[in-house]
């Protein structure tokens, strides 16, 4: 038998063994908790198309509901990975499982959520003449998909990038995907929260709907486009919550849960716009600087099984 016949005959032999090999064993706690979010972001796609009614089990409406679950979707993407790593049961499955269920509650839910909203808020805000009705809504749709395409990119090169050292895991290169889905979410939460609180006929009421409902769209296609791009943002808890920090660390974080809990719509959009925003502010001061221009922004090094893009 000549060479290439005995190599095609091993190529073989090794693809049959692959293609018998099956996933055995797996990490139940973990997955349980990576699958509480997607559930929660497939309950948040159900609640966003409602429209604008409200839960009157609650008294919510129902695109409050929506944000509130993609919040929750968020603290399960962020216990699943620590509990794999505190279980020591990470997996090539853990890991994949997660992105799945990423691209569900920071993709599709939240860029459904903002095309109910700006197609049910926008047009009656706007009330556009019947020529231009068709162009609004196209736009409104283009800005929904941008973000749900930039997101399955920003997973995607996540998933590619990511090395099994998570000692440089300090930065992410481009804006998480739940930090993306927080800024929109946290928007919808507190304009609903004010419309119920102030009312409609509230002056205030009536120039936040206007800042919020006519810059949304704008916001949505300006987060999307953070989401792909090389700007670095921070590990917050890498930073400053890791390891042995100063005590001035744990009074900041004392204070900022606090102001969380008192304030919760107005402090989420705080703490997600402002992390967004100073991000990039950040890059654009040392790319000022020529620290962006000599060299080319290396990818973060994470950990790839059962990680989360916001851990």
């Amino acid at each position: 038998m000549s060479d290439s016949g005995f190599n095609g005959n091993r190529k073989h032999d090794l693809l049959q063994r692959v293609q018998k090999q099956r996933l055995k064993y797996i990490a139940i706690l973990p997955s349980l908790i990576t699958l509480i979010n997607g559930i929660c972001g497939f309950a948040a796609i159900c609640f966003a198309s409602e429209g604008g009614r409200t839960f009157e089990k609650f008294d919510i409406p129902y695109f409050a509901v929506s944000g509130y679950l993609i919040f929750i979707a968020m603290i399960a993407d962020m216990l699943d990975g620590r509990v794999a790593r505190m279980s020591h049961s990470t997996s090539s499955f853990g890991g994949q499982l997660d992105s799945l269920c990423d691209i569900v509650s920071f993709g599709v839910a939240p860029a459904f959520l903002i095309f109910k909203v700006l197609h049910f808020k926008l047009l009656d805000l706007v009330n556009p003449p019947m020529f231009f009705t068709g162009f609004l809504q196209r736009f409104i749709w283009i800005a929904a998909a941008v973000y749900l395409v930039c997101s399955a990119i920003r997973l995607a090169r996540f998933n590619v990038e990511n090395e099994e050292d998570e000692t440089a895991h300090m930065d992410f290169i481009g804006l998480p995907t739940p930090a993306a889905a927080g800024v929109l979410a946290s928007l919808v939460v507190y304009y609903e929260d004010l419309r119920l609180r102030l009312g409609h006929d509230n002056t205030f009421f009536i120039v936040c709907e206007q800042i919020i409902i006519y810059l949304l769209p704008f916001v949505t296609i300006g987060i999307a486009v953070l989401m792909i791009s090389r700007v670095s943002f921070p590990h917050v808890f890498n930073y400053y919550l890791k390891g042995r920090k100063p005590l001035t660390n744990l009074v900041w974080a004392l204070v900022i849960i606090a102001l969380i809990i008192w304030f919760l719509e107005m402090a989420l959009v705080v703490c997600f716009c402002g992390f967004a925003l100073v991000g990039y502010l950040r890059w654009v001061y040392q790319w000022s600087k020529g620290l962006g221009k000599d060299k080319e922004v290396e990818p973060p090094v994470m950990n790839v099984t059962n990680e989360s893009e916001n851990e």
